[in-house]
């Protein structure tokens, strides 16, 4: 292979989407090249996932904290990454990346009638678009009738290896999109209101077997039905959180971003009650609690 011209990213004005997508493309393939970088050129496909993951993860930060200076760094590293990982299956044959880009274009194209009239999709436009919620079911249909992704079940459309939170989430919305659904928040407030009721009857249930367990050890009793009540407390507490994603979901709120959400603010109190304790030497112990909540209620005070 011929030495990478460096000339091609380095110098030259970039100012165009074009032109700045081409200079991230070769810079890729230098990256890639047998003169380029160990690290880069270890890499597969497959050990790129976690760092693709992480990369959207990071921009859904920086766009969830409206801070625009930090969500331009993080969405150029998502885009390295997508174009990393097609460069890769470029280098092996399988496709390139302008027929990722293609495919995509093409895509956006024919699930589109009613901007592209003459596109593929145009036969699933029977009628105008008015909302969001209409362009969706006409895509839903332009995915089934045109591309042939029809599937067994509608649900099979979400991919297994979604975190569950996620998972739970997107099978509800694939629900609701033919008609099995609830008919509004306060009914889902309801069961989550249900399920809370039935895991306080399967932690009763599972404290009073530990306790007559306990009283009973010399008897070398089974605890098999220990395990089985351990196992439908998990069931419950399974629907409990289904039913909160539910009910985020009812509400428009995207349940890993305010999960994510709260996972910072949990944090940012947490080390500020830590950094406290240790400032006024006090051991961070249960007897020490009421001291610890007067210090978080500082930190929330403070906007932690």
């Amino acid at each position: 292979m011929s030495t990478p011209d460096f000339d091609l990213v380095l110098n030259g004005e970039f100012n165009t989407a074009e032109k700045a997508f081409n200079r991230l493309y070769n810079v890729v393939k230098i990256l890639r090249c047998p003169q380029g970088c160990p690290w880069d050129k270890e890499q597969t496909p497959l050990s790129m996932r976690r760092d693709l993951i992480e990369e959207v993860f990071e921009a859904v930060d920086a766009i969830t904290a409206e801070d625009s200076f930090h969500a331009k760094e993080e969405l150029g590293d998502v885009m390295l990454n997508a174009t990393m990982i097609s460069y890769m299956y470029e280098q092996k044959g399988d496709f390139s990346v302008a027929e990722v880009l293609n495919e995509l274009a093409e895509k956006l194209i024919r699930r589109h009638p009613h901007v592209f009239p003459e596109s593929e999709g145009s036969v699933c436009a029977t009628s105008p678009v008015k909302n969001g919620k209409e362009v969706l079911n006409q895509w839903d249909r332009i995915k089934e009738n045109v591309e042939g992704r029809k599937t067994e079940c509608i649900l099979d459309e979400v991919p297994e290896g979604f975190p569950p939170l996620l998972r739970a989430y997107k099978l509800q919305k694939k629900a609701s999109k033919k008609g099995f659904d609830w008919d509004n928040a306060d009914d889902v407030k309801a069961k989550i209101t249900e399920e809370l009721s039935e895991v306080e009857e399967a932690r009763v249930k599972v404290e009073s077997l530990l306790k007559n367990q306990s009283a009973h050890a010399f008897e070398m009793k089974s605890s098999k039905e220990t395990d089985d009540a351990q196992k439908a407390l998990e069931g419950e507490i399974g629907d409990l959180l289904f039913a909160v994603v539910n009910y985020a979901r009812h509400l428009g709120v995207d349940p890993e971003t305010a999960l994510n959400s709260s996972n910072v603010k949990f944090y940012n109190r947490f080390s500020y009650v830590q950094k406290k304790m240790e400032e006024g030497n006090i051991p961070m112990i249960q007897e020490n609690l009421p001291k610890m909540d007067e210090f978080w209620n500082e930190a929330k005070a403070l906007k932690k």
